[in-house]
Protein backbone atom coordinates (compact mmCIF):
# COMPACT_ATOMS: atom_id res chain seq x y z
CA UNK A 1 0.00 0.00 0.00
CA UNK A 2 1.20 3.26 -1.07
CA UNK A 3 2.30 6.01 1.42
CA UNK A 4 -0.26 8.35 2.24
CA UNK A 5 1.97 11.73 1.68
CA UNK A 6 0.52 14.51 4.24
CA UNK A 7 1.94 18.14 3.75
CA UNK A 8 1.83 19.75 7.45
CA UNK A 9 2.59 23.03 9.07
CA UNK A 10 6.06 22.88 7.77
CA UNK A 11 5.74 20.32 4.62
CA UNK A 12 6.20 16.48 4.62
CA UNK A 13 8.84 14.64 6.47
CA UNK A 14 9.45 11.01 6.89
CA UNK A 15 12.37 8.94 7.69
CA UNK A 16 15.03 8.12 4.73
CA UNK A 17 14.61 4.55 3.53
CA UNK A 18 11.23 4.38 5.58
CA UNK A 19 8.74 6.36 3.95
CA UNK A 20 11.11 9.05 2.49
CA UNK A 21 12.32 6.82 -0.41
CA UNK A 22 13.31 7.37 -3.87
CA UNK A 23 9.56 6.28 -4.97
CA UNK A 24 7.68 8.93 -2.74
CA UNK A 25 9.73 11.33 -3.96
CA UNK A 26 8.99 10.50 -7.13
CA UNK A 27 5.47 10.46 -5.91
CA UNK A 28 5.29 13.85 -4.14
CA UNK A 29 7.13 15.54 -6.90
CA UNK A 30 5.62 14.63 -9.14
CA UNK A 31 1.84 15.71 -7.43
CA UNK A 32 4.00 19.40 -6.98
CA UNK A 33 4.48 19.43 -10.75
CA UNK A 34 1.33 18.70 -12.12
CA UNK A 35 -0.02 21.31 -9.35
CA UNK A 36 2.88 23.96 -10.65
CA UNK A 37 1.88 23.05 -14.50
CA UNK A 38 -1.69 23.52 -14.34
CA UNK A 39 -1.05 27.00 -12.28
CA UNK A 40 1.39 27.75 -15.39
CA UNK A 41 2.37 25.76 -17.94
CA UNK A 42 5.34 27.61 -18.71
CA UNK A 43 6.36 27.63 -15.21
CA UNK A 44 10.21 28.26 -13.31
CA UNK A 45 10.44 26.44 -10.16
CA UNK A 46 13.37 26.83 -7.41
CA UNK A 47 15.06 23.30 -6.11
CA UNK A 48 17.44 23.54 -3.07
CA UNK A 49 18.08 21.43 -0.25
CA UNK A 50 20.17 21.71 3.08
CA UNK A 51 23.15 19.29 3.54
CA UNK A 52 21.56 16.29 4.44
CA UNK A 53 22.27 12.46 3.16
CA UNK A 54 21.28 12.07 -0.52
CA UNK A 55 20.22 15.92 -1.01
CA UNK A 56 21.88 16.44 -4.48
CA UNK A 57 20.51 12.80 -5.65
CA UNK A 58 16.75 14.00 -4.95
CA UNK A 59 17.44 17.36 -6.40
CA UNK A 60 18.45 15.52 -9.65
CA UNK A 61 15.52 13.20 -9.34
CA UNK A 62 12.65 16.48 -8.60
CA UNK A 63 14.72 18.66 -11.78
CA UNK A 64 14.37 15.62 -13.94
CA UNK A 65 10.45 15.05 -12.96
CA UNK A 66 9.86 18.98 -13.48
CA UNK A 67 11.30 19.34 -16.71
CA UNK A 68 9.61 16.09 -18.11
CA UNK A 69 6.14 18.23 -16.94
CA UNK A 70 7.26 21.34 -18.35
CA UNK A 71 8.16 23.15 -15.97
CA UNK A 72 12.11 24.96 -15.35
CA UNK A 73 14.01 23.83 -12.58
CA UNK A 74 16.39 26.20 -11.54
CA UNK A 75 18.68 24.18 -9.10
CA UNK A 76 20.78 25.37 -6.31
CA UNK A 77 23.96 23.83 -6.58
CA UNK A 78 24.95 24.13 -2.83
CA UNK A 79 23.41 23.44 0.26
CA UNK A 80 20.89 26.95 0.96
CA UNK A 81 18.96 28.37 3.77
CA UNK A 82 15.40 28.24 3.76
CA UNK A 83 14.80 31.68 3.68
CA UNK A 84 17.51 32.88 0.81
CA UNK A 85 15.38 30.38 -1.06
CA UNK A 86 12.36 32.21 -0.02
CA UNK A 87 14.04 35.63 -1.28
CA UNK A 88 14.87 34.08 -4.39
CA UNK A 89 11.24 33.36 -5.37
CA UNK A 90 10.41 36.65 -4.42
CA UNK A 91 13.38 38.01 -6.81
CA UNK A 92 12.87 35.90 -9.49
CA UNK A 93 9.38 36.24 -9.26
CA UNK A 94 9.06 32.08 -10.36
CA UNK A 95 6.19 29.49 -9.15
CA UNK A 96 7.41 28.33 -6.17
CA UNK A 97 10.23 26.20 -4.62
CA UNK A 98 10.89 22.64 -3.43
CA UNK A 99 13.39 22.62 -0.51
CA UNK A 100 14.75 19.41 0.36
CA UNK A 101 14.54 19.26 4.02
CA UNK A 102 13.98 18.46 7.34
CA UNK A 103 14.80 21.12 8.90
CA UNK A 104 15.47 20.93 12.42
CA UNK A 105 14.43 16.94 12.69
CA UNK A 106 17.38 14.45 13.55
CA UNK A 107 19.73 13.44 10.67
CA UNK A 108 17.29 10.01 9.89
CA UNK A 109 14.93 12.40 8.45
CA UNK A 110 14.71 14.61 4.98
CA UNK A 111 11.51 16.03 3.80
CA UNK A 112 10.14 18.48 1.47
CA UNK A 113 9.02 22.23 1.95
CA UNK A 114 6.57 23.78 -1.11
CA UNK A 115 6.76 27.47 -1.09
CA UNK A 116 4.46 29.56 -3.42
CA UNK A 117 4.87 32.05 -5.81
CA UNK A 118 5.04 34.49 -2.79
CA UNK A 119 8.21 33.12 -1.19
CA UNK A 120 5.98 31.62 1.43
CA UNK A 121 4.98 28.17 2.92
CA UNK A 122 2.28 26.58 1.34
CA UNK A 123 -1.01 27.33 2.13
CA UNK A 124 -3.88 24.34 3.30
CA UNK A 125 -5.52 25.23 0.40
CA UNK A 126 -2.67 24.43 -1.73
CA UNK A 127 -0.83 21.48 -0.25
CA UNK A 128 -4.62 19.96 -0.11
CA UNK A 129 -4.80 20.06 -4.23
CA UNK A 130 -1.50 19.04 -4.20
CA UNK A 131 -1.99 15.91 -1.83
CA UNK A 132 -5.13 14.95 -3.93
CA UNK A 133 -2.95 14.89 -7.67
CA UNK A 134 -0.23 12.28 -5.15
CA UNK A 135 -3.24 10.55 -4.36
CA UNK A 136 -4.26 9.55 -8.00
CA UNK A 137 -0.72 8.56 -9.00
CA UNK A 138 -1.19 5.32 -7.18
CA UNK A 139 1.53 3.39 -5.37
CA UNK A 140 4.30 3.86 -8.17
CA UNK A 141 5.56 6.47 -10.46
CA UNK A 142 8.50 6.00 -13.14
CA UNK A 143 11.70 7.07 -12.86
CA UNK A 144 11.86 9.60 -16.27
CA UNK A 145 13.99 11.29 -18.00
CA UNK A 146 13.22 14.84 -19.59
CA UNK A 147 13.53 14.72 -23.50
CA UNK A 148 15.09 16.86 -26.12
CA UNK A 149 11.63 19.13 -26.36
CA UNK A 150 11.60 19.27 -22.33
CA UNK A 151 13.09 22.70 -20.94
CA UNK A 152 16.53 22.31 -19.49
CA UNK A 153 17.27 22.07 -15.71
CA UNK A 154 19.25 25.47 -15.17
CA UNK A 155 21.98 25.84 -12.11
CA UNK A 156 21.63 28.97 -10.45
CA UNK A 157 23.19 30.46 -7.57
CA UNK A 158 21.65 32.53 -4.82
CA UNK A 159 23.65 33.68 -2.23
CA UNK A 160 24.95 36.85 -2.83
CA UNK A 161 21.16 38.13 -3.59
CA UNK A 162 19.55 37.17 -0.19
CA UNK A 163 22.84 38.88 1.68
CA UNK A 164 22.57 42.26 -0.48
CA UNK A 165 19.04 41.95 0.75
CA UNK A 166 20.57 41.36 4.38
CA UNK A 167 22.72 44.00 4.05
CA UNK A 168 19.68 46.38 3.00
CA UNK A 169 18.30 45.30 6.54
CA UNK A 170 21.28 44.98 8.96
CA UNK A 171 23.18 47.79 10.55
CA UNK A 172 26.81 46.22 10.05
CA UNK A 173 28.11 49.47 10.61
CA UNK A 174 27.09 49.92 13.99
CA UNK A 175 28.07 46.31 14.49
CA UNK A 176 31.77 46.88 13.71
CA UNK A 177 31.37 50.37 15.81
CA UNK A 178 30.73 49.04 18.92
CA UNK A 179 33.34 46.18 18.72
CA UNK A 180 31.02 43.42 19.72
CA UNK A 181 32.16 40.19 19.05
CA UNK A 182 30.57 37.21 17.64
CA UNK A 183 30.38 33.49 17.90
CA UNK A 184 28.24 31.37 14.88
CA UNK A 185 27.47 28.12 15.28
CA UNK A 186 25.38 26.16 11.72
CA UNK A 187 25.37 23.18 13.95
CA UNK A 188 26.73 21.70 10.26
CA UNK A 189 23.67 23.00 8.51
CA UNK A 190 22.78 25.10 5.40
CA UNK A 191 23.59 28.43 6.93
CA UNK A 192 26.92 28.22 7.17
CA UNK A 193 28.83 30.50 5.27
CA UNK A 194 26.08 33.02 5.61
CA UNK A 195 25.80 35.53 8.68
CA UNK A 196 29.82 34.28 9.25
CA UNK A 197 30.59 35.93 5.77
CA UNK A 198 28.79 38.96 6.09
CA UNK A 199 30.12 39.73 9.97
CA UNK A 200 33.51 39.26 8.53
CA UNK A 201 33.30 41.24 5.47
CA UNK A 202 31.91 44.21 7.50
CA UNK A 203 35.36 43.64 9.63
CA UNK A 204 33.47 42.45 12.65
CA UNK A 205 35.10 39.68 14.87
CA UNK A 206 33.37 36.63 14.57
CA UNK A 207 34.11 32.97 15.24
CA UNK A 208 32.55 29.41 14.09
CA UNK A 209 31.86 26.01 15.48
CA UNK A 210 30.46 23.03 13.88
CA UNK A 211 31.38 24.98 10.21
CA UNK A 212 31.58 22.21 7.58
CA UNK A 213 29.22 19.16 6.25
CA UNK A 214 28.29 16.38 8.46
CA UNK A 215 25.09 14.47 7.11
CA UNK A 216 24.65 13.18 10.62
CA UNK A 217 24.98 16.67 12.25
CA UNK A 218 27.31 15.64 15.03
CA UNK A 219 25.06 12.75 15.89
CA UNK A 220 21.79 14.74 16.80
CA UNK A 221 18.79 16.89 15.60
CA UNK A 222 20.43 20.07 14.17
CA UNK A 223 18.13 21.65 16.52
CA UNK A 224 19.78 25.35 18.04
CA UNK A 225 18.43 24.95 21.60
CA UNK A 226 20.20 24.96 25.13
CA UNK A 227 21.98 21.55 25.22
CA UNK A 228 23.63 21.66 22.27
CA UNK A 229 25.13 24.84 22.06
CA UNK A 230 27.83 24.04 24.93
CA UNK A 231 30.71 23.88 22.34
CA UNK A 232 29.79 27.40 20.93
CA UNK A 233 29.63 28.35 24.80
CA UNK A 234 33.05 27.42 24.99
CA UNK A 235 34.52 29.14 21.97
CA UNK A 236 32.64 32.31 23.20
CA UNK A 237 34.75 32.27 26.15
CA UNK A 238 37.78 31.70 24.47
CA UNK A 239 37.40 34.70 22.31
CA UNK A 240 35.36 36.89 24.60
CA UNK A 241 32.31 37.06 22.29
CA UNK A 242 29.14 39.25 23.94
CA UNK A 243 27.17 36.60 22.12
CA UNK A 244 26.36 33.06 20.61
CA UNK A 245 24.27 32.88 17.49
CA UNK A 246 23.34 29.51 15.76
CA UNK A 247 20.88 28.31 12.91
CA UNK A 248 19.16 25.13 13.05
CA UNK A 249 19.49 22.48 9.78
CA UNK A 250 17.68 24.64 7.38
CA UNK A 251 18.26 28.14 8.93
CA UNK A 252 14.81 28.94 9.78
CA UNK A 253 15.47 29.16 13.26
CA UNK A 254 17.31 30.77 15.40
CA UNK A 255 19.21 30.18 18.72
CA UNK A 256 20.58 32.60 21.14
CA UNK A 257 23.80 32.76 23.89
CA UNK A 258 23.76 35.58 25.88
CA UNK A 259 27.69 36.56 27.00
CA UNK A 260 27.50 35.16 30.13
CA UNK A 261 26.48 31.73 28.36
CA UNK A 262 22.89 32.14 29.31
CA UNK A 263 20.28 30.39 26.50
CA UNK A 264 17.54 33.36 25.99
CA UNK A 265 14.69 32.12 25.09
CA UNK A 266 13.10 32.45 21.35
CA UNK A 267 9.99 33.76 23.39
CA UNK A 268 12.14 36.66 24.77
CA UNK A 269 14.05 37.55 21.60
CA UNK A 270 10.71 37.75 20.02
CA UNK A 271 9.66 40.60 22.43
CA UNK A 272 12.85 41.96 22.58
CA UNK A 273 13.52 42.52 18.56
CA UNK A 274 9.97 43.72 18.70
CA UNK A 275 10.57 46.29 21.08
CA UNK A 276 13.81 47.25 19.54
CA UNK A 277 12.56 47.74 15.77
CA UNK A 278 9.61 50.32 17.07
CA UNK A 279 12.96 51.77 19.27
CA UNK A 280 15.32 52.06 15.95
CA UNK A 281 13.04 51.59 13.03
CA UNK A 282 9.82 53.53 14.33
CA UNK A 283 7.75 50.09 13.02
CA UNK A 284 3.96 50.95 14.54
CA UNK A 285 2.08 49.15 12.00
CA UNK A 286 1.33 45.65 13.98
CA UNK A 287 2.90 42.76 15.66
CA UNK A 288 1.95 39.26 15.26
CA UNK A 289 2.68 35.84 17.35
CA UNK A 290 1.00 31.97 17.81
CA UNK A 291 -1.63 31.46 20.44
CA UNK A 292 1.77 29.56 22.12
CA UNK A 293 3.87 32.40 22.10
CA UNK A 294 4.73 34.92 25.12
CA UNK A 295 2.05 37.34 25.97
CA UNK A 296 4.92 39.97 26.58
CA UNK A 297 4.58 40.68 22.91
CA UNK A 298 0.59 41.40 24.36
CA UNK A 299 1.97 43.52 27.03
CA UNK A 300 4.30 45.16 24.52
CA UNK A 301 1.54 45.90 21.89
CA UNK A 302 -0.46 47.55 24.76
CA UNK A 303 2.69 49.57 25.32
CA UNK A 304 3.31 50.84 21.99
CA UNK A 305 -0.12 51.10 21.20
CA UNK A 306 0.26 48.57 18.24
CA UNK A 307 -2.52 46.35 17.05
CA UNK A 308 -1.63 42.43 18.26
CA UNK A 309 -2.31 39.81 16.01
CA UNK A 310 -2.56 36.47 17.35
CA UNK A 311 -2.47 33.20 14.84
CA UNK A 312 -2.64 29.48 15.19
CA UNK A 313 0.71 28.16 15.33
CA UNK A 314 2.37 27.67 11.95
CA UNK A 315 4.39 30.18 10.70
CA UNK A 316 2.69 30.79 6.94
CA UNK A 317 -0.12 32.75 8.90
CA UNK A 318 2.32 35.38 10.02
CA UNK A 319 3.78 35.08 6.53
CA UNK A 320 0.12 36.19 5.34
CA UNK A 321 0.61 39.04 7.58
CA UNK A 322 4.12 40.34 6.48
CA UNK A 323 2.87 40.12 2.84
CA UNK A 324 0.17 42.66 3.53
CA UNK A 325 2.39 44.46 5.03
CA UNK A 326 -0.11 44.60 8.72
CA UNK A 327 3.01 43.62 11.33
CA UNK A 328 6.72 45.20 11.79
CA UNK A 329 7.80 41.55 13.20
CA UNK A 330 6.22 38.31 13.49
CA UNK A 331 7.21 35.45 16.01
CA UNK A 332 6.61 31.97 17.10
CA UNK A 333 7.92 30.42 20.38
CA UNK A 334 9.63 27.62 18.21
CA UNK A 335 12.10 30.18 17.58
CA UNK A 336 10.55 31.32 14.01
CA UNK A 337 10.58 35.28 13.03
CA UNK A 338 10.64 37.38 10.39
CA UNK A 339 10.23 41.61 9.46
CA UNK A 340 7.85 43.66 7.24
CA UNK A 341 9.22 43.89 3.47
CA UNK A 342 11.40 40.36 4.27
CA UNK A 343 10.36 37.10 3.36
CA UNK A 344 7.27 35.45 4.34
CA UNK A 345 9.19 32.57 5.84
CA UNK A 346 10.99 32.39 8.95
CA UNK A 347 14.43 33.36 9.00
CA UNK A 348 17.04 32.20 12.18
CA UNK A 349 19.96 34.10 10.10
CA UNK A 350 17.75 37.43 9.97
CA UNK A 351 16.97 36.70 13.85
CA UNK A 352 20.63 35.95 14.36
CA UNK A 353 22.21 39.36 12.81
CA UNK A 354 19.41 41.73 14.51
CA UNK A 355 20.18 40.38 18.25
CA UNK A 356 23.99 41.30 16.36
CA UNK A 357 22.96 44.68 15.88
CA UNK A 358 19.87 44.96 18.75
CA UNK A 359 23.54 44.20 21.12
CA UNK A 360 25.51 46.16 19.43
CA UNK A 361 23.52 49.35 19.47
CA UNK A 362 22.14 49.20 22.85
CA UNK A 363 25.24 48.39 24.29
CA UNK A 364 24.07 45.85 27.19
CA UNK A 365 23.88 42.07 27.14
CA UNK A 366 20.31 40.46 26.37
CA UNK A 367 19.64 39.45 29.84
CA UNK A 368 19.89 43.20 31.48
CA UNK A 369 17.81 44.64 28.22
CA UNK A 370 15.32 41.62 29.04
CA UNK A 371 15.45 42.83 32.70
CA UNK A 372 14.60 46.33 31.69
CA UNK A 373 12.01 45.19 29.18
CA UNK A 374 10.19 43.56 32.50
CA UNK A 375 10.70 46.57 34.14
CA UNK A 376 8.51 48.73 31.54
CA UNK A 377 5.52 46.04 31.01
CA UNK A 378 6.06 43.60 33.70
CA UNK A 379 7.47 40.17 33.82
CA UNK A 380 6.75 37.23 31.96
CA UNK A 381 8.17 33.23 32.74
CA UNK A 382 6.94 30.77 29.68
CA UNK A 383 7.44 27.19 29.46
CA UNK A 384 6.65 24.49 27.03
CA UNK A 385 6.10 20.80 27.91
CA UNK A 386 6.04 17.42 25.76
CA UNK A 387 3.46 15.14 27.65
CA UNK A 388 3.62 10.94 25.66
CA UNK A 389 0.17 9.72 25.87
CA UNK A 390 -1.57 6.22 25.99
CA UNK A 391 -4.29 5.76 23.63
CA UNK A 392 -6.21 5.93 26.57
CA UNK A 393 -5.10 9.05 28.03
CA UNK A 394 -5.00 10.29 24.47
CA UNK A 395 -8.78 9.56 23.89
CA UNK A 396 -9.68 10.52 27.36
CA UNK A 397 -7.86 13.72 26.93
CA UNK A 398 -9.08 14.79 23.60
CA UNK A 399 -12.53 14.97 24.99
CA UNK A 400 -11.56 16.71 27.50
CA UNK A 401 -10.19 19.58 24.96
CA UNK A 402 -13.41 20.00 24.19
CA UNK A 403 -15.16 20.99 27.45
CA UNK A 404 -15.18 24.56 28.83
CA UNK A 405 -13.85 24.72 32.42
CA UNK A 406 -15.41 27.49 34.46
CA UNK A 407 -12.05 27.42 36.55
CA UNK A 408 -7.94 25.27 35.97
CA UNK A 409 -6.91 24.19 39.38
CA UNK A 410 -8.19 26.85 41.50
CA UNK A 411 -7.82 29.81 39.76
CA UNK A 412 -10.75 31.24 37.62
CA UNK A 413 -10.41 30.93 33.86
CA UNK A 414 -11.53 34.14 31.99
CA UNK A 415 -11.29 33.22 28.65
CA UNK A 416 -11.22 30.46 26.55
CA UNK A 417 -9.51 30.25 23.28
CA UNK A 418 -9.60 27.83 20.50
CA UNK A 419 -7.73 29.28 17.76
CA UNK A 420 -5.75 26.30 17.88
CA UNK A 421 -5.99 23.54 20.30
CA UNK A 422 -7.38 24.97 23.46
CA UNK A 423 -6.02 27.92 25.57
CA UNK A 424 -7.32 29.19 29.41
CA UNK A 425 -6.60 32.19 30.21
CA UNK A 426 -6.77 32.63 33.93
CA UNK A 427 -7.87 35.46 36.10
CA UNK A 428 -4.20 36.35 37.42
CA UNK A 429 -3.21 37.06 33.58
CA UNK A 430 -1.15 33.13 33.61
CA UNK A 431 -2.30 30.94 31.27
CA UNK A 432 -2.04 27.32 29.48
CA UNK A 433 -2.46 26.15 25.73
CA UNK A 434 -3.05 22.18 24.49
CA UNK A 435 -2.29 21.49 21.36
CA UNK A 436 -2.37 17.53 20.48
CA UNK A 437 0.22 16.68 17.80
CA UNK A 438 -1.44 15.40 14.41
CA UNK A 439 1.84 12.60 14.32
CA UNK A 440 2.62 11.37 16.98
CA UNK A 441 0.83 10.52 20.81
CA UNK A 442 1.90 13.80 22.07
CA UNK A 443 0.16 16.60 23.87
CA UNK A 444 1.99 19.86 24.16
CA UNK A 445 1.27 22.29 27.14
CA UNK A 446 2.46 25.71 26.96
CA UNK A 447 2.37 27.59 30.33
CA UNK A 448 2.98 31.27 30.89
CA UNK A 449 2.75 32.97 35.30
CA UNK A 450 3.64 36.39 35.95
CA UNK A 451 6.43 34.48 38.50
CA UNK A 452 8.91 32.40 38.60
CA UNK A 453 7.54 30.03 41.58
CA UNK A 454 3.70 31.07 39.77
CA UNK A 455 5.11 28.82 36.56
CA UNK A 456 6.22 26.42 38.66
CA UNK A 457 2.88 25.53 39.94
CA UNK A 458 0.89 26.33 36.76
CA UNK A 459 3.30 23.68 35.40
CA UNK A 460 2.43 21.07 37.59
CA UNK A 461 -1.33 21.86 37.40
CA UNK A 462 -1.06 21.41 33.55
CA UNK A 463 0.79 17.95 33.83
CA UNK A 464 -2.25 16.88 36.38
CA UNK A 465 -4.97 18.48 34.14
CA UNK A 466 -3.60 15.87 30.91
CA UNK A 467 -3.31 13.02 33.31
CA UNK A 468 -6.14 13.20 36.24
Amino acid sequence: MATQIKFGTSGWRAIVAEEFTFANVRRAVTGIARYVAKQNPKATLIVGRDPRFLGEAFVQTAADILSAHGVTPLVISDAAPTPAISWEVMRRKTGGAINFTASHNPPEYNGIKFSTPDGAPALPDVTKQIEAEIAGLGEEVESVKPGPQHPKAENIDIKDHYLARLREVIDLAAIKKSGLKVVYDPLWGAARGYPDFLLREAGIGIATVHDVRDVLFGGHAPEPDDHLLNEMRAKMKETGAGIGIATDGDADRFGIVDADGTFIQPNYIIALLFDYLVETRGWKNGVAKSVATTNLVNALADHHKVELHETPVGFKYIGELIKQDKIAIGGEESAGLSIRHHVPEKDGVLACLLCCEMVARRGKPIGIQLQELFGKVGSFYPERQNFHLTPEVKEKFTTKMKSDPKDFHGKKVSEINRKDGLKLVLDDGSWVCYRVSGTEPVVRAYTEARSQDGLKKLSASAKQFVFE
